[in-house]
């Protein structure tokens, strides 16, 4: 893959990739703030030795390194927590409500393909297990922000608020499976060079998803499940480049209607397909 630009079949925009595409102020909410509920941090500025060379540490295709260089000093806002094996982030342009990245720090594979890297069956099963952690804690976040408006959750809702009494058995009533509503990958051709695993939520409803490669990327085979991990030698997802996934018709990921290349009527669509699916 070429690293001069960005390419046809890459998810971001070579504005994303150099860092010069900004989300708009206001629009981006911390999915993991009342989950994680750390202190204030000082604002998220790069290590004094980068700032002091004037570099923006997200400039480029090693952009994410400066997450797995010094995770502390970032804000809990882009850093949701780190350990010696894995940095958590929410991704800077998120393409749904809730969109994090799972940053694995070995040095010997962060550079690697995933394909190449999820080869080893050590590293890919702890991989998978910081994964469903991660899942774990969004599935918790999107109930969090979504659960007062779904009719699947009010009987469980009802029941937390004091306005119903709770079964004979003591069990809440089970309410919605938000498990079903993350989805958990990695891209063929990913735009970044360190390895990271994308944990988001389904629902494609975000300020920051302006393109067709944004969309296709999330609701294509372009996107990987964890979980087909690993792929075995003929997998066609291993020539994406032939397949051309970005170029598909843009298909409604929750009512497939097809949308072929008609960006903003699909964007107008997932509108209010969004406020259909967080009601169910």
């Amino acid at each position: 893959m070429a690293h001069a630009d960005s390419d046809p079949e890459e998810a971001m925009t070579k504005e994303e990739i150099r860092g010069e595409v900004l989300p708009p102020k206001g629009k981006i909410r911390n999915a993991f703030s009342e989950l994680m509920n750390p202190k204030p941090k000082a604002p998220a500025t790069p290590p004094p030795s980068k700032m002091s060379r004037g570099v923006n540490p997200f400039r480029d295709r090693m952009g994410l390194g400066a997450y797995l260089e010094d995770p502390a000093s970032y804000p809990s806002s882009r850093v949701i927590s780190h350990s010696d094996a894995f940095v958590l982030i929410n991704d800077r342009y998120p393409k749904a409500v809730i969109h994090t990245l799972l940053l694995p720090r070995s040095a010997s594979h962060n550079l690697m393909h995933p394909f190449d890297a999820f080869d080893d069956a050590d590293f890919l099963a702890s991989v998978k297990a910081e994964t469903a952690k991660l899942k774990a804690l969004a599935t918790k976040e999107l109930q969090r922000q979504l659960g007062h408006a779904s009719q699947s959750d009010a009987a469980r809702q009802a029941v937390l608020n004091g306005d119903a009494e709770p079964p004979t058995d003591g069990q809440l009533p089970p309410g919605r499976d938000w498990d079903a509503e993350i989805i958990c990958g990695v891209h063929a051709v990913p735009s970044m060079r360190h390895l990271h695993v994308h944990v988001l939520s389904r629902d494609m409803h975000s300020e920051t998803l302006r393109h067709r490669k944004h969309y296709n990327s999330f609701t294509t085979p372009f996107l990987v499940n964890l979980d087909d991990f690993p792929l075995p030698p003929d997998d066609p997802r291993r020539s994406t480049k032939e397949a051309g996934y970005m170029r598909w018709d843009m298909k409604c990921w929750r009512c497939g209607r097809n949308f072929g290349n008609q960006f903003q009527k699909l964007k107008a669509h997932l509108d209010d397909e969004y406020e259909q699916w967080r009601r169910q």
